[in-house]
């Protein structure tokens, strides 16, 4: 008999199961489209068998089963036959996309990545990761198909020989998976997936509860049955509009109830039954209650009103406990909670924000709007309609990206390779040479998006650059990089901020500090002795103080006038020389960074002018361009970087940029907002209203001239913070200036 017999049996009973609800579409296409997913992943998996020594394939398919609950799409289901095949067959990402939708490869490759995913169990870790799998997953059907990937291996998880093995799988359930399918409104799962942890992990409590419960089936019956037609009885013509919810606690929830409050037996218990009723107004509520209470026996001190006394996040609602909802319950009491629909919605969004609000995110529950749209989206998963809505962007504030290991990394939005070095380890900052993400070399001051795969690569000779504070994002960085400052000698360090103190200096031509520092005597007025002038000097030298206000403050002391002055002519044809004829050994600050390896390419070597940028190639080797050199015309624009001639000295152009908003009256802050953050210098701004719901900025922003590549970095920040509110951002006109 063919082994696969009973397994085929059990894909047909999915594509009637799925006909039923996908009563849109035919049963052959259905029938087509699944036994496809299944017939391919079956054959990937030919010489493999699970622990229990069924074949592979028994797996996704029972898999499959637990996600028809959800009532997927065929995209969702030929996902979940196929969602092992790119870890562990020879298929690749490639072969997918040959024979089947881009969308099932899609998610097929976002489920390879997950199961990448690792972690370290200390608890500050566990609650970074259950965020970052939601925000990480984009997609809600990739979520919905680990889940139920993930229940089936926990039903299967008894015939893994080790012991030790089954109980961290456990643990990372319990801790992990079961709270996101909470988050989702995925109840069943979720308790399934705490039975079978609980199973696993407590076995002794699992089997004395079990059996406990096996007693009170009788009654359990009954409630499930017959409790709301018992409330719709009391309830006749006294009450209009209501309805109602209920539950029997799960057995993992009675377990920790009854560790938490130190009881014997499920009979004591006073919440094992639950109902919810949901009732039009506040008046409603409490005629609910007199209407209970007049007919059923309430348990002495269980009543809470937090209707009149809201509790500290503002939930309301009437909670009680009472006996005899059925006459032949006689011991067993029920809890009924009592709201109006306003308050349930309110609830629920606090039982979401639940998993937030406990563990001290710092969102608040009535900010997350993404939570009612998470709702809507899972509550109508299986309408066709609400499909195309299920990619999802929260967590806003937060990315994640990942070691080179798959270990994951928690930044906020924003932070850069500077920022991830840090987190990882001081030592990686400290002698980073150049950051690579995704296998690319990345720019050191670039932001990092969610999923990213960073490496950095060390150079023991280097050592830190200061100047990066202006670009780091973490409180972490910034702090380490001024400790470092603190920390080395003290004498080095006079040296460096004076090195930096000159540099403004020499470019307004102005005499350098001396050893006594005597430049910066009296300042704005107050006479410095030598000691309060290295303060000053340090002060310059981590960043405290701005050296631009310095030197204003000096030269208004001193009422000086700034004269543009004329460099020596033997200079600069001494200069010209060595451009021309040694072109090689043109010492270049590429990014930034000086000494990195470079190559000037042939297309521009005979003819380079002082305006250069460089390119990273294919091969990750730097290479120098003139601007408008033509090879670069179609090039990457993610994969040039500044470049300029050490020794020539710095030029400020102008650049013009035209932007139409739809009006917003927080726009111009936003704007100022991420100009400052990039450390762009402003030289004019004027907006004016084109129409009733539209505004025009026009900015002129003067920035080195070396550094015109910030612009196209500042035009993408703007689209990917303004999105739908920017009709259009043209940069118009560049033009020079003197500094």
């Amino acid at each position: 008999m063919d082994k696969y017999l009973n397994i085929d049996l059990k894909v047909e009973k999915i594509v009637s199961n799925v006909a039923k609800y996908m009563n849109n579409l035919n049963i052959e296409y259905i029938r087509k489209e699944i036994f496809k997913a299944y017939i391919y992943a079956r054959e990937a998996h030919e010489w493999q068998n699970r622990l229990s020594w069924d074949p592979y394939i028994i797996h996704p398919v029972e898999a499959a089963e637990i996600l028809l609950s959800l009532k997927p799409d065929l995209f969702t289901i030929q996902a979940c036959f196929l969602h092992d095949v790119i870890e562990d067959t020879i298929k690749t990402e490639k072969d997918i996309k040959k024979e089947f939708w881009q969308e099932v490869a899609t998610l097929c490759i976002w489920l390879e990545k997950l199961s990448k995913v690792k972690y370290k169990w200390e608890q500050r870790d566990i609650w970074s990761l259950r965020k970052m799998i939601i925000a990480m997953a984009d997609d809600l059907r990739v979520i919905f198909i680990k889940l139920s990937d993930r229940l089936h291996n926990m039903k299967t998880l008894k015939h893994h020989p080790k012991i030790e093995k089954r109980e961290k799988i456990a643990l990372e359930t319990l801790n992990i998976y079961a709270p996101i399918a909470d988050r989702l409104w995925l109840y069943h799962m979720k308790n399934e997936l705490d039975e079978e942890c609980f199973k696993i992990l407590e076995p002794e409590n699992f089997k004395k509860l079990s059996k406990e419960l096996k007693d009170l089936e009788p009654e359990i019956k009954l409630f499930t049955k017959n409790a709301r037609k018992e409330i719709d009885k009391l309830f006749e013509w006294k009450i209009e509009v209501y309805e109602i919810d209920l539950r029997v606690k799960s057995i993992y929830s009675i377990h920790k109830k009854i560790v938490k409050k130190w009881l014997e037996h499920v009979n004591e218990l006073y919440d094992l039954f639950w109902l919810r009723i949901m009732v039009q107004t506040e008046s409603d509520c409490y005629r609910a209650l007199w209407i209970i209470h007049s007919s059923l026996t309430p348990v002495p001190k269980r009543f809470k009103d937090y209707i009149a006394l809201p509790k500290p996040n503002w939930y309301k609602s009437l909670h009680t406990n009472v006996m005899w909802l059925f006459k032949s319950q006689r011991h067993q009491p029920t809890e009924i909670q009592i709201k109006t629909f306003e308050m349930k919605e309110y609830s629920d969004i606090w039982v979401a924000a639940h998993f937030e609000y406990k563990e001290k995110w710092s969102t608040l529950a009535t900010e997350i709007d993404w939570v009612n749209e998470l709702k809507e989206l899972v509550n109508n998963i299986g309408d066709s309609d609400f499909v195309w809505s299920l990619k999802l962007d929260v967590f806003k504030d937060r990315i994640f990206v990942f070691t080179p290991k798959w270990d994951f990394i928690n930044l906020p939005s924003g932070s850069t390779p500077i920022d991830f070095a840090y987190y990882v380890h001081s030592d990686l900052w400290d002698h980073i040479s150049i950051a690579k993400v995704n296998n690319w070399v990345y720019p050191l001051d670039k932001e990092l998006h969610n999923w990213d795969v960073v490496e950095i690569v060390i150079d023991k000779n280097k050592k830190p650059n200061p100047f990066r504070i202006w670009f780091v994002k973490t409180v972490k960085a910034k702090n380490r990089i001024k400790n470092y400052l603190k920390k080395e000698d003290r004498e080095l360090h006079r040296e460096r901020w004076k090195e930096m103190l000159n540099k403004y200096l020499e470019k307004a031509w102005l005499e350098t500090l001396d050893k006594e520092l005597l430049f910066l005597k009296n300042v704005d007025w107050v006479i410095y002795s030598k000691e309060d002038r290295y303060s000053l000097l340090e002060q310059v030298g981590n960043f405290s103080v701005n050296p631009s206000a310095i030197m204003k403050k000096i030269l208004k002391t001193k009422k000086i006038t700034l004269e543009k002055k004329e460099p020596n002519e033997d200079v600069l044809k001494q200069n010209e020389h060595k451009w021309t004829n040694d072109s090689e050994k043109i010492q270049l600050v590429i990014w930034w960074e000086v000494n990195m390896p470079y190559r000037i390419w042939n297309c521009c070597k005979k003819k380079l002018s002082n305006e250069l940028v460089a390119h990273i190639s294919s091969k990750w080797i730097i290479t120098i361009h003139n601007r408008k050199c033509e090879i670069l015309k179609d090039a990457n624009k993610e994969r040039l970087l500044s470049a300029h001639i050490k020794w020539i000295e710095e030029e400020s152009i102008i650049v013009e940029v035209d932007l139409i908003f739809k009006n917003q009256i927080w726009i111009l802050k936003e704007l100022s907002d991420i100009i400052f953050s990039m450390w762009i210098d402003v030289d004019a701004i004027n907006t004016s209203k084109m129409w009733s719901d539209k505004t025009k900025v026009l900015l002129k922003l003067k920035i080195l001239d070396y550094d015109y590549l910030i612009i196209d970095r500042f035009v993408e920040r703007l689209k990917m913070k303004f999105k739908d509110l920017l009709s259009s951002a043209i940069i118009w006109r560049i033009e020079k200036t003197n500094n």
